[in-house]
């Protein structure tokens, strides 16, 4: 399972409060704890920060990148902080977050992928906006994922992600994003599929008990990456446990571990 620290982003009122005070030992000690905690690769956002995001995008990879030697998953809409973070990259193979289906932003994401050697999440939205049924995403899913492909990107660096919708406003959203994991995976099996966890339980109380119970399922259907908080603990232990029931991992060796490690709560 490929974690993504999701922790650096300034929607968090914490996180833009640091960015705006050039906070550096605040960035830091976040990554350095997502990292600590078993993050594969740390997410960086500046989204809020519309003027000058591509100079802000280039501090935090400096950043984060003093402070851990991961990769990191570079998040924005915008190609020119995209570029301006991809540029500044140097530890090991970034990741472009995200290429979508709506008009105009795989052609301005693309030349970036190919040019830094980046794997790259395939966000299902087009020019409708959200999905909002299984069918919808998988179509979108595979539209996007032969773009790519024939644009010159392995599979193997393909992460679709087929939008996570909090169920407070749609009470099918968790279904329909289910069973399009499980489409996905059957009919794209080269690719990875990845989802940000915690929009499934927004505006609802007792967040974290929500997430962790729908990312076990999510991970039955077929995920094996997720944009998330490493430093929950309990989350992290219910990874290891879901990973050895769905024999992926092989006799048990990264549970046997992670309990000796004291990881498992």
């Amino acid at each position: 399972m490929l974690i993504v620290g999701e922790l650096i982003n300034s929607s968090r009122k914490k996180v833009a409060d640091a960015i705006a005070r050039r906070d550096a030992g605040y960035i830091k000690a976040l990554a350095a704890r997502q990292a600590e905690a078993g993050a594969h690769l740390i997410d960086v956002n500046c989204g809020t920060f519309l003027e000058g995001e591509p100079e802000v995008m280039g501090w935090l990879v400096d950043l984060v990148q003093e402070a851990v030697d991961l990769p990191l998953c570079i998040d924005t809409p915008n190609p020119e902080a995209m570029r301006a973070g991809l540029e500044r990259h140097r530890n090991g193979r970034p990741m472009v977050n995200s290429v979508t289906d709506e008009p105009g932003r795989a052609e301005a994401m693309l030349p970036l992928v190919l040019e830094h050697k980046a794997r790259v999440v395939a966000l299902c939205m087009s020019g409708s906006g959200v999905p909002s049924s299984a069918d919808e995403r998988v179509e979108v899913a595979r539209r996007l994922v032969g773009r790519l492909v024939d644009a010159g990107v392995p599979s193997e660096d393909i992460f679709v992600d087929p939008v996570v919708a909090p169920i407070c406003t749609d009470p099918k959203a968790g279904e329909e994003f289910l069973e399009a994991v499980r489409r996905i995976r059957r009919d794209l099996p080269d690719v990875h599929i990845i989802c940000g966890l915690s929009n499934i339980s927004f505006g609802l109380p007792k967040r974290k008990l929500l997430n962790r119970n729908f990312l076990i399922m999510a991970m039955a259907a077929g995920l094996d990456a997720a944009i998330l908080d490493p430093t929950d603990v309990d989350t992290m232990a219910d990874i290891v446990a879901s990973e050895a029931l769905l024999g992926r991992d092989a006799f048990c060796m990264g549970y046997i571990e992670a309990y000796r490690s004291g990881k498992l709560g």
